[in-house]
């Protein structure tokens, strides 16, 4: 066996061994670089299992290269270039923008699960320069676009390795090149799947439709999904075809955040003396807080982390009382969560250019304020590498009162729907990172009282190891029900874009 230059554990060299493996069966040597053209007679499916720190997205990180330097191409779901005979492909995809973001800041072409069901089609002459910019092509010359413009995007595509944010470089709107989106009919090939302790039984069937190679790399110790019968779709696989890492390496560089995770697996620690770890680690590290209150301050970019729904509303209710958020209109800043797409079948083509776009079920969004024609929002999307739309859009925000309705500030008749995002649950955030996370601890102590047990585990052991997990930086265990006034009036200036946006023609008839 030849391994990358990097050292690996002894578990994380027999998983790198189990998945070289399973790709040989399908034609491909990532020990050998050797390639043979898909076989479609072959299948498999198989899991690397670890929790945070355990060496899994670097792990997937170095797969990934082997595979590329093996000859594999990556499919990024924004530009498929012409198909070969004998071509390889490897996808890696996320169920949300959000993780698929976190991937890519590691250098990991990710793209969402969503993304890769759906391929854009691209005007003609554009498409020559994405076939170009991919390597399978010559640069071309067309009107409108500048040599100064084509070499925007060309460095774009060098940095980003994606057409749309190359053409975005040169000055181009998606409505420019991308003339509609089509549902994938034929197979992929080989695909990684991170955070797929988040998917449901009919998620993994449909992606094994897909990849008739599969890998899945999940966390055992988060929730499962809220509809799941209870477990992960990678604990259904035989135990031939699961490889757990249990070295934590991220603890190797003297990480609180992670040492207090993992002290949640001891089932001598009770909920009292785990706070009483958190205040002990907090008094000798800044990277773990002891918090009296809630700052607003993070709330617009890093929800407050809650279980019970209830604590969410009073929370989402508070903070927009301490911005003086009118009970008419949103204020420019404000963070939502998308909630779904309410659209009629015929304007299916609409759906599907805002799901291409990000707006999926839980993404997250900031608003930018209010469209060209009413009930349109601007919106910046987080994690998705095109972020900036315009849509028709359904903003609710739910009453404290539980009889009464979601009051509505502005809403279209059909679109894209939204929660507030100020504070979302931990089932919500799981998948997504934020360098500061604030966890509402009265609610973790509520669910300890209850004693409830989930999967093998107390569920607030679970709730507070997803909760603390998502923290890159900073942990704040916030322990009053309290809320600090915001030091500064919001803001959409940090998502400034340094290109045009591309924004979303609406179609005829919807409003």
């Amino acid at each position: 066996m030849t391994l990358p230059a990097l050292t690996f554990s002894d578990d994380q060299a027999e998983a790198w061994d189990a998945v070289a493996a399973l790709l040989r069966l399908s034609g491909v040597d990532i020990d050998d670089q050797f390639l043979t053209p898909p076989k479609p007679d072959t299948s498999g499916v198989m899991a690397v299992i670890g929790k945070a720190g355990s060496g899994k997205t670097m792990l997937l990180a170095e797969l990934t290269k082997a595979l590329r330097e093996a000859g594999v191409d990556i499919i990024s779901g924004d530009y498929e270039g012409r198909r070969r005979k004998d071509r390889r492909t490897l996808a890696i995809l996320a169920p949300t923008n959000k993780a698929a973001s976190v991937l890519r800041t590691r250098g990991v072409p990710a793209t969402t699960i969503h993304r890769i069901l759906y391929t854009p089609v691209y005007d003609p002459e554009y498409e020559k320069i994405a076939e170009w910019l991919a390597g399978q092509g010559d640069r071309q010359e067309i009107e409108g676009l500048t040599d100064v413009a084509l070499d925007r995007a060309w460095g774009s595509y060098q940095v980003n390795t994606s057409v749309p944010a190359a053409l975005a470089a040169a000055g181009l709107r998606g409505s420019d090149f991308i003339t509609g989106w089509k549902r994938r009919e034929e197979p992929l090939d080989i695909g990684f799947i991170d955070e797929s302790s988040m998917l449901d039984r009919k998620q993994f069937e449909d992606l094994q439709e897909i990849f008739p190679t599969l890998v899945l790399f999940g966390d055992p110790a988060q929730l499962p999904p809220v509809q799941s019968e209870g477990g992960m779709v990678f604990e259904t696989l035989p135990e031939t075809r699961r490889r757990e890492l249990q070295r934590v390496h991220r603890q190797e560089a003297d990480n609180p955040i992670l040492d207090l995770a993992h002290a949640l697996a001891d089932p001598q620690v009770d909920f009292q003396s785990f706070e009483d770890m958190v205040a002990d680690v907090a008094g000798r590290d800044e990277r773990v807080v002891w918090a009296e209150r809630v700052e607003s301050d993070l709330m617009a970019r890093s929800p407050v982390l809650v279980w019970r729904n209830a604590t969410r509303i009073r929370l989402i209710h508070a903070f927009r009382a301490a911005y003086g958020a009118p009970e008419d209109e949103l204020l420019e800043g404000e963070p939502l969560i998308c909630d779904g797409i309410e659209l009629p079948l015929k304007h299916r083509k609409k759906r599907l250019d805002l799901e291409a776009r990000g707006l999926i079920k839980g993404a997250q969004v900031i608003y930018l304020g209010p469209g060209k024609r009413p009930g349109f929002s601007r919106l910046h999307v987080m994690g998705a590498e095109d972020p900036r739309v315009s849509a028709a859009s359904i903003v609710k925000i739910e009453s404290q009162d539980e009889e009464e309705e979601p009051f509505i500030p502005f809403a279209a008749r059909m679109g894209a729907t939204f929660l507030h995002g100020a504070a979302v649950t931990i089932h919500k955030a799981q998948g997504s990172q934020w360098e500061r996370v604030q966890v509402f601890a009265p609610d973790i102590y509520a669910a300890s009282r209850m004693g409830r047990v989930e999967a093998g585990q107390p569920l607030w052991k679970r709730l507070a190891y997803v909760a603390i997990t998502r923290a890159e930086h900073q942990l704040r265990w916030v322990v009053r029900n309290r809320l600090a006034r915001p030091a500064t009036a919001l803001s959409i200036e940090d998502l400034r874009a340094p290109v045009a946006p591309l924004e979303l023609t609406p179609e005829e008839g919807v409003t």
